[in-house]
């Protein structure tokens, strides 16, 4: 696969390790932070909303810092129920799909700039990629221990190796 390829990849994973977090969580949780000082999933949407927005709107010919994004306004506390959150949730994350999905090989080593820093369109997509692989690690965490024993695994659930290698064997 090509980098672009393997970018996408990753990040329809982590859009969906997020969306399988968050499904296992009552609605009033959305709204509750972690902890005092803390943001609640609202305000990572909403903050990851702007960010993906600001960042893959007109990609290559602006910087990724746009003048209209209030970046602390995401961080206000905001009362959204689950369909709000979740149009939040996939304009942002169309925005980036729909983006990368239009690069070509040759995109990648253009210098494009996030706050003025210039950088490779390839490096822009790592950055970014690691910035929603952090925040979709904070909401699977906060949903974990919201579900608590409820909790369905994302992955290869706790003492469940020996079957998930015995399956891939089966497959080769």
């Amino acid at each position: 696969m090509s980098f672009l390829q393997t970018s996408l990849f990753q990040f329809r994973h982590y859009k969906a390790l997020a969306e399988g977090a968050m499904q296992q969580i009552a609605d009033e949780d959305l709204l509750r932070p972690a902890a005092l000082e803390e943001n609640s999933l609202v305000v990572l949407i909403k903050h990851l909303h702007g960010n993906m927005l600001s960042r893959f709107t007109n990609f290559l010919e602006e910087d990724g810092e746009k003048p209209w994004r209030q970046r602390d306004k995401e961080f206000e506390h905001e009362t959204l129920d689950r369909v709000q959150a979740m149009q939040l949730w996939e304009a942002g994350w169309a925005c980036v799909l729909d983006n990368i999905g239009q690069l070509k090989d040759e995109d990648l080593t253009r210098i494009i700039h996030i706050r003025t820093e210039p950088m490779t369109v390839e490096d822009a997509i790592l950055r970014q990629l690691m910035h929603y692989a952090y925040h979709v690690g904070q909401i699977v965490w906060y949903c974990k221990q919201k579900a608590g024993s409820a909790w369905q695994s994302l992955s290869i659930p706790r003492g469940g190796s020996d079957a998930y290698n015995e399956q891939l064997k089966k497959k080769h």
